[in-house]
């Protein structure tokens, strides 16, 4: 090995190196957890002021199992895959003796005396909690912005939106704050904000990463699953939180495992589908569009054959709306009589959607859901995958709650500028969202890649041929171009977080 493979980093390489790479170090003595946790913890107070995305923070607890991570290793004891790795878990998953707030200050002191399944499974493979990160109130919509914290801002141009609901996790990773970040997915909640912040989140397929406690445990809308800077990261997650498990139902009985090793896969001969706009159901703004031009070339390089083709989604918008509307009812039903004044009046709407669904509405939508899921799984008996844009749009004004319209098409709400995610959400099948590029503004844009039933291990072999050849994550949110909310640039050694954003409503971390 070169004497270059044993130079210890400095705190700012340290910070973006690899997951997979930073575990290693940390197996081998090269690093120590207690290093690796401090230059994330002083990342975070040097960046986060100005991005807003880690708001609760447990910098003496992390150091505290820092220590105790690295006297384990020194008595040579077995390690874990993610051995004192940094992370900062999604503000919607329970965490034991650390607030967690759903976004709402109706949940403000919450501190629950459980840590749910995935945080369970992420601490016992060795990462270390350092704090939360920011999401919507009560997760809903794209676009990461509460109450009780203020918005999440995108670190490639802090005017705009990261995305959401796991607009914060994206956020810390794009800046360097944590290594690898656990978010859910509903309607694309993993993958836009990972197009909007050029990192790879994946949408697993349902039953992947087992859901507990869940108050639907046998529905396959909302799933959960990994976020990382590169897609053998991404992998390395899932191995830790994907597996079978007696709580959940749906509980796919693939160890993890089988995503812990490589990635590699020759593509030749791989049947690539694409399609721009899924077949006209969707406006794309240009900006987008025009990125993909080039991407889609990739796959040709890479030697598979590539058409322009997609599934007929006929009734995946219904599907998707009715059980969302009625998943939002039966969890927060009760809670708009008495408190719908507090809360966001979008997502008040929806859950009084959900009241006035019937019996008829469900039937209607749950037969709609068996001939999509037979559609789609013939259109993949022609087709090895079908990539087409994450989002819609790149990423938008942060003071705006969505946008009004996509390429000149109306918005009627907050969810139909995302039907390229959510419309792949109501096929079951796994999506992952990988950077493919920038628009001529310097605005991250996702490539989604979607595979058949439960075809996680072909999406994530696609998702890593593509980027080790475009290399487009590797490009990081730099000092000097930074534009902040007041439109100053920032100088090529000045720090995001000197001052915080000007005009900030974020609160900022709670220690």
């Amino acid at each position: 090995m070169s004497p270059e493979a044993h130079r210890v980093p400095d705190a700012a390489e340290l910070v973006h190196l690899t997951a997979r790479e930073l575990a290693a170090r940390i197996r081998d003595r090269e690093l120590s957890a207690r290093e690796v946790v401090q230059a994330h913890l002083d990342r975070i107070e040097q960046v986060n002021g100005a991005v807003n995305a880690v708001v609760t923070l447990t910098a003496e607890r992390a150091l505290d199992e820092a220590y105790a991570a690295d006297e384990q290793a020194a008595r040579g004891e077995p390690l874990g895959p993610l051995h004192g790795l940094p992370i900062a878990h999604k503000d919607t998953h329970d965490t034991r003796g650390i607030r967690t707030t759903y976004g709402t200050p109706l949940l403000a002191d919450n501190v629950p005396d459980r840590d749910e399944l995935i945080v369970e499974r992420i601490r016992a493979a060795g990462a270390i909690t350092v704090g939360k990160t920011n999401v919507p109130e009560f997760a809903a919509g794209s676009h990461t912005f509460n109450p009780l914290f203020g918005a999440t801002r995108n670190p490639y141009d802090l005017r705009r939106s990261a995305g959401g609901s796991s607009g914060g996790a994206a956020a810390a990773l794009a800046c360097g704050m944590q290594p690898l970040a656990d978010g859910s997915d509903m309607g694309g909640s993993l993958r836009n904000p990972a197009s909007f912040c050029n990192v790879v989140g994946l949408r697993p397929s349902p039953g992947r990463v087992p859901s507990w406690p869940d108050t639907t445990p046998w529905s396959t809308m909302a799933v959960q699953g990994p976020m990382a800077r590169s897609v053998a990261d991404a992998a390395l997650l899932l191995s830790v939180v994907a597996g079978p498990d007696p709580r959940s139902p749906i509980a796919l009985e693939t160890p993890g495992s089988a995503f812990g090793g490589s990635l590699e896969r020759d593509l030749t001969g791989l049947r690539i589908a694409w399609s721009p706009d899924l077949g006209g159901a969707v406006p794309v703004d240009r900006e987008v569009t025009d990125v993909f031009a080039p991407a889609v070339t990739v796959f040709a390089d890479l030697g598979c054959s590539v058409e322009e083709a997609c599934p007929d989604l006929s009734g995946a918008d219904e599907v998707f709306r009715t059980f969302r509307a009625w998943q939002f009812h039966l969890a927060l039903g009760e809670l708009v009589e008495t408190a719908a004044d507090r809360m966001k009046p979008s997502l008040v709407r929806n859950v009084r959607q959900g009241r006035t669904l019937t019996g008829i509405d469900l039937e209607r939508a749950t037969v709609l859901h068996g001939e999509l899921f037979h559609r789609v799984r013939e259109f993949f008996e022609r087709y090895d995958a079908l990539v087409l844009p994450t989002s819609q749009v790149a990423p938008f004004p942060v003071e705006l709650e969505y946008p009004a319209d996509v390429d000149g098409v109306s918005m009627s709400d907050y969810l139909e500028w995302m039907r390229s995610a959510y419309l792949v959400s109501a096929t079951g099948s796994p999506a992952l969202s990988v950077p493919a590029g920038f628009t001529p503004a310097g605005l991250p844009v996702g490539l989604q890649i979607v595979g058949p039933h439960r075809a996680d291990l072909r999406v994530l072999q696609i998702g890593h041929a593509f980027e080790r050849a475009t290399r487009h994550g590797e490009r990081r949110p730099e000092w000097g171009g930074v534009t902040r909310p007041d439109g100053r640039v920032l100088g090529r050694h000045e720090s995001l977080g000197a001052s915080g954003p000007s005009g900030s409503s974020g609160q900022g971390p709670r220690r």
